[in-house]
């Protein structure tokens, strides 16, 4: 469910030029500078082709790549029902596959030799760990196989447990045990019990807090910690503490606009639709006056969110100049599906039974082909 990206900014076990490089392409990653990032990146495993950090950052930049031109890396991606049975999702590029799994493989096996050499080093333990977990992630979210990543899921909490057993002031490590044991509260009783005896943790408070106590702990993963809380926060309805990650995301890295998207949607899943329309607005100048690659369905996306707010606060005929711009963007289909929903409610809100069934009808179609089921149920409930 969660993509941590583990993006680490540089450990012990690189040299200085490599570690200032992989903090580097860190920020740069974050900042959405992808291209820039990757390059350096590049440049750190150079430096050190014996730094497990470099290459998991080499890894998780290949993956980015793959998400954005997928276009989920959005909150709305994972803010489902926690599911267990494996996806359908397209393959990815097997040269950006082949360079992800060239990289984090690299750096498993340099995680495993430190571990070895230093078995009571709980930093050797925590980047083992962070390279099995970033395999576990990529399996879910890019290949869809969730069972194919138990294996390696239980690896990493196995080696972020050690290194709290090691030193428990390491709260960074808690993100990794912290998210398997919100997902595992998250699950039905029966693949519950499963995930129990396969040796993982539960609950749902104590995972939120310790990738909390990660969120504020100055570690290398503290952004991706951030991250997690923002889904999780929304997750939850916990919308101000979701805000709060957010306003320190965008003071972090103001060149990335969708920290301006995902702060609208916050906005307007509380209720405050007065509130996303002002900050969508202002991230749709920055999204205009970026000239950077957009992420796939991005434009369709920003259209949608802000019609949506607009429509919440009845201004009808901006809403409705939005959600029609939105359907004529580059768009992923539940975002497509969502938009004519918002329609069949404007068109309900004027007695237009007969519209608004056609956009409802359109709206389940294309939710329920993009794993959008919730959307697709309360449009077939409106339909009747």
């Amino acid at each position: 469910m969660l993509a941590c990206l583990t993006a680490a900014e540089g450990t012990a076990f690189g040299n200085p030029q490599s570690h200032a490089l992989s903090a580097k392409a860190a920020f740069d990653i974050y900042n959405l500078d992808r291209e820039q990032g990757l390059a350096e990146y590049r440049q750190a495993v150079a430096a050190d082709p014996d730094d497990a950090s470099a290459l998991r950052g080499l890894a998780s930049a290949f993956w980015l790549s793959i998400t954005f031109h997928r276009g989920n890396m959005t909150v709305d991606d994972y803010i489902g029902k926690v599911g267990h049975s494996d996806l359908k999702l397209p393959p990815p590029p097997a040269d950006v596959a082949a360079a992800f799994k060239d990289a984090v493989d690299r750096a498993i096996v340099l995680g495993r030799k430190h571990v070895d050499a230093r078995p009571k080093d709980p930093e050797a333990h925590f980047q083992l760990g962070s390279a099995i977990g970033l395999r576990a992630s990529y399996i879910v979210t890019v290949e869809g196989g969730l069972f194919a990543a138990v294996k390696a899921a239980r690896g990493a909490y196995d080696e972020h447990e050690k290194v709290l057993d090691l030193d428990p002031t390491r709260a960074d490590a808690g993100l990794v045990v912290g998210t398997y044991r919100y997902v595992v509260s998250a699950l039905s009783l029966p693949v519950r019990f499963f995930a129990y005896v396969y040796g993982f943790g539960g609950g749902k408070e104590k995972g939120l807090q310790m990738i909390n106590a990660a969120a504020e702990y100055p570690g290398g993963n503290q952004t991706d910690a951030r991250l997690a809380m923002v889904l999780l926060d929304n997750r939850e309805g916990r919308f101000d503490a979701a805000l709060y990650q957010l306003s320190k995301l965008r003071d972090k890295y103001p060149k990335n606009r969708i920290l301006w998207l995902e702060t609208g949607s916050t906005y307007l899943r509380a209720g405050r639709a007065a509130d996303a329309d002002r900050v969508l607005t202002e991230g749709l100048s920055r999204f205009a006056a970026d000239t950077r690659e957009k992420m796939f369905g991005e434009p369709a996306l920003w259209m949608y969110k802000r019609g949506a707010a607009r429509a919440a606060l009845g201004r009808i005929a901006e809403a409705e100049a939005d959600l029609r711009d939105a359907l004529t963007l580059e768009g992923r289909p539940w975002v497509y599906g969502r938009t004519h929903f918002e329609l069949g409610k404007l068109a309900l809100a004027k007695n237009d039974r007969a519209g608004a069934n056609a956009e409802f009808k359109q709206a389940v179609e294309l939710c329920a082909s993009d794993n959008d089921a919730a959307s697709a149920d309360e449009a077939k409930h409106l339909i009747k």
